[in-house]
């Protein structure tokens, strides 16, 4: 898949577990981890922006394109 998510990354530069994250996005710690490992068909942008806005990031941080 050419769309990388880095979001455990982030978390472990942040010092954030991902069912703290979870909860202050305000979704379950199954549907983090569905985006986690690559396995989500789509993401909202409320919930992008609500993670970016937990992890002080850009979506460009959490997102990547790689061919």
């Amino acid at each position: 898949m050419p769309i990388v998510i880095n979001l455990d990354q982030m978390l472990e530069q942040r010092g954030m577990k991902s069912n703290e994250l979870a909860e202050i996005v305000g979704i379950t710690t199954a549907n983090l981890s569905i985006l986690k490992t690559g396995k989500a068909k789509a993401v909202r942008f409320s919930t992008l922006e609500a993670i970016c806005e937990a992890l002080n990031c850009q979506p460009g941080d959490i997102l990547e394109f790689k061919p």
